[in-house]
C-alpha cells in the first residue's frame, strides 16, 4: 500500500465525500476452530467474543500479564466454534505465535494472512458501489459491525460492515488469488461515483478525525486500554483474561495520565513525539499523532497528558521542534459524520 496515489488530501476528502478504496491485505488474519476455540481467543482478549452472535465482529485490545497492549484486534465471530482474528500487520509474527502458543492442545489454529486479500471500500457512496458491482447478498440489512459471506462482482468474499475511517463502508475479505480482479471490479463500479483508491497516508489522516488508535502511536506495550480511552472494551466482569489482575489494579490505582484530542490555536502542527507542555511551558505529556485535517481544515492531535490536567477546554503548549505552540483540548472524535 503506497503513501498516496494522487495526494493525500485529495484520496481524505475522496473517502468523507464519494468513496474510496484501500487495499489492506497487509493485515493479518489467524483462524481458529474447534469446541474450545471461543473460550481459547476469549482467554486472550479484553473485550468478551461470548457475548457476540455468530456473524458480528468485535473490537478489542489483547494485552500482556502487565496490562499493556500487544495489539488491537477485530475478531470475527463465525460461529462458537471458528472464529478469525484479524491483528495488525506490524505485529502479525507476534500476534500469530502468542495465539498459536495458547492454542496448541486446544483447538486449531492457523495463520492465513498469506491467503487472503483484504479490500476496504468506504465512503457515503460505499454501499452504492458495492450494489452496482452486483453482491449476493441483502447488504443494507447488515447492520454495523456485522458481517456475511457472499459474492462481490461474482467473487467470493467474506463481506463485513468494519471500517478504519470514521465513515460507512465494508471491508472484503476474499482470496490472495482473486484481489487484483476485486480491485478492478470495484474501482469500475465506482468510476461513476468519483471513486479513489487511498494510500497510508490518507488512511491515517482519516482515522485520526475519528479519533481511532493507531498501534505504535496511541498503543503499544507502555500503554494500557484504561489511559487509552478504550476502557469500553475492557469487560473486567468476564471470566479471567490475559492481563485482568494487572487492569484491575490499574483501575483501582487510578489512572495517572490519559489520552486527549487537542487541536492547534497557534501556527503550528503536531506531529507524533513532540512534546506537550502546560501553560507555564513545563512539559507533561507527549503527542501521539497529529497533522492537519482536510475535513476540518485545522490542525488537530492526539496525546498523553496528567488525568489532573485532561479536562476539555485546557489550554495546553506542543513544543514543535523547540517552539510552543498554543493549543487547546477538545471533545473527540474530532469528526463525527451525519
Amino acid at each position: 500500500m503506497p503513501i498516496q496515489y494522487k495526494g493525500i488530501s485529495l484520496e481524505h476528502q475522496a473517502v468523507r465525500e464519494r468513496v474510496g478504496l484501500f487495499d489492506v491485505s497487509h493485515m493479518g488474519e489467524l483462524q481458529l476452530r474447534g469446541e474450545r476455540a471461543l473460550e481459547l481467543v476469549n482467554s486472550l482478549i479484553t473485550n468478551d467474543v461470548a457475548r457476540a452472535v455468530d456473524g458480528q465482529a468485535t473490537y478489542t485490545c489483547c494485552c500482556n500479564e502487565r496490562g499493556t497492549v500487544l495489539d488491537d484486534l477485530i475478531v470475527y465471530r463465525r460461529a462458537a466454534d471458528e472464529l478469525i482474528v484479524v491483528c495488525n500487520a506490524s505485529n502479525r509474527d507476534k500476534i500469530s505465535a502468542h495465539f498459536a502458543a495458547a492454542a496448541r492442545g486446544v483447538c486449531e489454529f492457523e495463520d492465513i494472512s498469506d491467503q487472503t486479500a483484504l479490500l476496504a471500500l468506504q465512503g457515503p457512496q460505499a454501499l452504492a458501489v458495492l450494489k452496482r458491482a452486483g453482491v449476493s447478498i441483502e447488504f443494507g440489512a447488515l447492520k454495523t459491525f456485522r458481517f456475511e459471506s457472499g459474492k462481490v462482482a461474482g467473487i467470493r468474499c467474506v463481506i463485513a460492515r468494519t471500517g478504519y475511517t470514521g465513515e460507512d463502508g465494508v471491508e472484503l475479505f476474499c482470496a490472495w488469488d482473486d484481489a487484483v480482479a476485486l480491485w478492478q471490479a470495484l474501482l469500475a463500479a465506482g468510476s461513476d461515483a468519483g471513486i479513489e483508491p487511498i494510500g497510508l497516508g490518507a488512511r491515517d489522516t482519516l482515522r485520526l478525525d475519528a479519533r481511532l488508535s493507531l498501534y505504535g502511536n496511541e498503543i503499544d506495550e507502555t500503554t494500557n486500554p484504561l489511559e487509552a480511552g478504550l476502557g469500553w472494551v475492557v469487560k473486567l466482569d468476564k471470566p479471567n483474561f490475559t492481563g485482568k489482575a494487572a487492569l484491575l489494579a490499574i483501575k483501582e490505582r487510578g489512572l495517572p495520565r490519559i489520552l486527549v484530542g487537542f487541536e492547534m490555536t497557534g501556527r503550528g502542527i503536531a506531529r507524533h513525539g513532540y512534546p506537550l507542555c502546560d501553560s507555564e511551558g513545563q512539559e507533561f505529556g507527549q503527542c501521539t499523532s497529529g497533522g492537519p485535517s482536510p475535513t476540518l481544515g485545522k490542525s488537530i492531535g492526539l496525546g498523553y497528558v496528567p488525568l489532573a490536567s485532561s479536562a476539555i477546554g485546557t489550554d495546553l503548549l506542543v513544543d514543535c521542534r523547540g517552539k510552543k505552540i498554543p493549543a487547546r483540548i477538545v471533545k473527540t472524535p474530532f469528526y463525527k459524520r451525519k
